[in-house]
C-alpha cells in the first residue's frame, strides 16, 4: 500500500529510540570487547513492523544531533518511517544501551545510558506540527511517560488529541519500574493513560501488577470498565487472550502460542505481538485473527538477534499465514 511522501502519516508512534550495542559473544558484559550496533526502542520497533507491512507510519521523538542520533534517523528512514516529527536536540545526547548475548532462550541483561537524553526532554511543544486529522491510529507505550514529567504531559496530550480526532489508540504498558519514582506512581499513571486507549495490550504479569487482579478475565474487565473496547493479554509461550466488544458483543477468546524451534533473543517479542495485533485489526480482521497474527509475529521476533530484525514484510506475512 504505497503512500505519497508529502501526505501526513496515518499511523503515529512516539517515544525514545536508542543506539544499541549488542555483544558478539555470550558472557558477562564486563568481559566482552566486541559489539555490533543496532536500533532499540519499543515504539519504533512497532513503527518499523507496521511500516514493513505497508502502512504509512510516522514517529515522533527527540534525538541528539550526534552520530548516534543520525544513525537512528537514517535507520528509520531506510525502513520507510516518515521522519517529519523527529526533532534534533543540540544540547542533549541520544540514549545508548548495551545488551549481552544470552543463551538458551534466557532474557539478556541490558544496561542503559539514557538519563538526561534528548528524548527525556520531549514535551507537548514537540507535538505542535502533528496532523491529527490524518491519523487513523496512534500507538503509545508506558515507557515514554516514564522518561520525565514533560514526556508524560506529551503522552497525555497526544492520546487525548488522537481520541478527539477519532483515531483508534493502542496502549502497551511496557513496564520499566526502574524509570518510575515508585510502583504506586507507575501503576496509577499507566492505568490513567490506559483509560484513554481503545486497545490495551499488557502482559499477564504486567496486568496483575497494574490491576491487582489475578486472572486474564479479571484484568481485562478492569480495563473494559475504564473505557477500553478490547484488552489483549500476552501469555508468553502459552499464547494470548482477548476480551472485548470489537465484534459487537462482549466475548473472550484464546489463541495458543506459536511453536519456536530455537529462541535466540526474547527482547522485542511483545513489540512483535503488538505489530501483529494492530495490523490485523487495522486490516479489518477478527479479534481471533488478531490474536493469531500477534502470536505469529511475536514468534518471528524471538528467532533472531536484535529487537526488530525478525519483523516480517507483507509478502513474508502472507506466506506465514498460509
Amino acid at each position: 500500500m504505497p503512500h505519497a511522501p508529502t501526505s501526513s502519516p496515518q499511523i503515529l508512534t512516539f517515544g525514545e529510540a536508542m543506539a544499541m550495542l549488542v555483544a558478539d559473544l555470550p558472557g558477562d558484559l564486563v568481559d566482552v570487547d566486541r559489539f555490533h550496533r543496532r536500533l532499540a526502542g519499543a515504539d519504533n520497533n512497532v513503527a518499523i513492523g507496521l511500516s514493513r507491512l505497508g502502512f504509512h507510519v510516522g514517529w515522533l521523538s527527540r534525538l541528539g544531533s550526534d552520530s548516534q542520533g543520525r544513525f537512528i534517523q537514517q535507520a528509520l528512514k531506510a525502513e520507510g518511517i516518515d521522519d517529519r516529527y523527529i526533532h534534533l536536540d543540540a544540547h542533549h545526547p541520544t540514549g545508548l544501551m548495551f545488551k549481552e548475548r544470552a543463551e538458551g532462550g534466557a532474557d539478556p541483561r541490558v544496561e542503559y545510558f539514557r538519563r538526561g537524553s534528548a528524548a527525556s526532554h520531549l514535551s507537548v511543544e514537540d507535538a505542535a506540527a502533528i496532523d491529527f486529522q490524518s491519523l487513523t491510529h496512534l500507538h503509545a507505550t508506558g515507557i515514554t511517560p516514564a522518561l520525565s514529567e514533560s514526556a508524560l504531559e506529551l503522552t497525555r496530550h497526544v492520546m487525548q488529541k488522537a481520541r478527539e480526532s477519532g483515531a483508534s489508540i493502542s496502549f502497551d504498558p511496557n513496564l520499566r519500574p526502574s524509570l518510575w519514582p515508585s510502583e504506586a506512581v507507575m501503576r496509577d499513571t499507566l492505568n490513567e493513560l490506559a483509560s484513554l486507549a481503545d486497545w490495551v495490550l499488557p502482559g499477564l504479569s504486567e496486568g496483575r501488577l497494574l490491576t491487582g487482579c489475578d486472572t486474564p478475565e479479571a484484568i481485562a474487565d478492569f480495563y473494559l470498565a475504564r473505557g477500553a473496547k478490547a484488552v489483549i493479554i500476552k501469555l508468553g509461550p502459552e499464547g494470548s487472550y482477548y476480551r472485548g466488544t470489537l465484534g459487537g458483543t462482549l466475548e473472550s477468546l484464546l489463541a495458543p502460542g506459536q511453536p519456536v524451534a530455537k529462541v535466540v533473543d526474547t527482547v522485542g517479542a511483545g513489540d512483535g505481538f503488538a505489530v501483529g495485533v494492530i495490523s490485523a485489526l487495522l486490516d479489518g480482521r477478527t479479534p481471533q485473527q488478531a490474536l493469531d497474527r500477534g502470536n505469529l509475529v511475536g514468534a518471528q521476533a524471538i528467532q533472531v538477534v536484535g529487537d526488530m530484525e525478525g519483523l516480517p514484510t507483507r509478502d513474508k506475512l502472507r506466506e506465514l499465514e498460509q
